[in-house]
């Protein structure tokens, strides 16, 4: 798994809502980027107008090595770091300040990703990592006691992606490896966990995301080394394949992500690829074929996208060290509507 660049550093980003904002604040959109220096994370504030400001805070995280994945949870008050240094440090959130809370270590490789769970669960956290390792810590006490609760180790190669399903489904999380598999881990009532499996592309997964719990039905998008994005769905006789368009994509893809549920009758993924470009596949209903459109094309390749809580804003970085925001129109069409570069974070 490439790194995510911003030059010669790593570059990941996710939305999360600023610390006592509402949904509808004009200012409560919270995007951290990782900075060029390889410790170091930014947080960007998207105002009422969808302008990106200089950075509000910088944290120097005091990792060793590069950092590949910084996550809030749910609500804001909890940030989690992966880095090369094999480890996942975890802060409190207050305001503009981050408090170290803890450093979590069993790894033994580069860690690529890390993934809250949702907190009725507590609060939990997953990691994976280069060393074909999956982790899930939980914490114990306040104040930053956590404690490993399950250490999954199936996979041959790395473990490129994780995500948590939505909560509605229970305490699931799927894996996805470079060994071309997808497992599947699930919490059981009596707290053990349980795992199951199906082969995706025998060439490597890269990412893995969840469809919303609207459907009632458990769906997953992958993303592979294969230049294909596939749809699985669970059912009676384990997981379904449907692939998305064999030729919509020339190179490996990097990051897959389904958007929330709007409450639309409609699905919404973006696919980012090698290839330096950005897909956005819809469909109109369960009985609908998937379609798509060709976001843009970049001047490098792209690694992550990511949407925003309510699903109408998306953020894409690419190897060209600049993360770009984009916006649907009521035709249906989708604009740029702001960008922030290397320099922005350097400053």
């Amino acid at each position: 798994r490439r790194l995510l660049g911003l030059g010669a550093a790593a570059l990941g980003l996710g939305f999360g809502l600023r610390s006592g904002s509402s949904l509808s604040s004009s200012s409560a959109w919270k995007l951290p980027l990782l900075g060029a220096a390889a410790a170091v994370l930014s947080f960007f504030f998207l105002g009422g107008g969808i302008t990106m400001a200089a950075p509000v805070v910088s944290v120097d995280t005091a990792h060793e090595d590069m950092i590949h994945s910084a996550e809030l949870d749910y609500y804001s008050r909890l940030l989690a770091t992966a880095s090369s240094d094999r480890t996942v440090r975890v802060f409190d959130v207050a305001g503009d300040v981050y408090t170290p809370r803890a450093t979590l270590t069993g790894h033994e490789g580069p860690v690529w990703q890390v993934a809250w769970a949702h907190p009725k669960f507590g609060n939990v956290l997953a990691s994976c990592s280069y060393d074909g390792a999956v982790l899930i810590f939980r914490e114990t006490a306040p104040g930053g006691q956590w404690q490993t609760i399950h250490a999954h180790r199936f996979h041959e190669s790395s473990v490129n992606s994780i995500s948590f399903a939505p909560h509605d489904f229970g305490l699931l999380l799927a894996c996805a490896s470079a060994d071309g598999k997808v497992s599947i881990l699930e919490h059981r009532p009596d707290d053990s966990w349980a795992a199951t499996h199906f082969q995706d592309s025998p060439l490597g997964v890269n990412a893995v995301s969840w469809a919303p719990a609207s459907s009632g039905q458990k769906r997953l998008v992958t993303g592979g080394c294969d230049n294909t994005a596939s749809i699985w769905t669970c059912g009676e006789n384990g997981w379904t394949k449907e692939s998305l368009s064999d030729n919509a994509h020339t190179d490996w893809i990097r990051d897959v992500a389904w958007a929330p549920s709007t409450g639309l009758p409609h699905d919404m993924i973006a696919t980012a690829s090698e290839d330096r470009t950005v897909r956005i596949w819809t469909r109109g209903g369960a009985d609908a074929s998937w379609g798509s459109v060709m976001l843009h094309v970049f001047e490098a390749p792209v690694w992550r996208v990511s949407w925003s809580v309510t699903g109408n804003l998306l953020a894409v970085s690419s190897g060209d060290a600049d993360v770009t925001l984009w916006k649907q129109g009521v035709d249906g069409s989708w604009a740029q509507i702001t960008s922030v570069s290397e320099e922005s974070v350097k400053n």
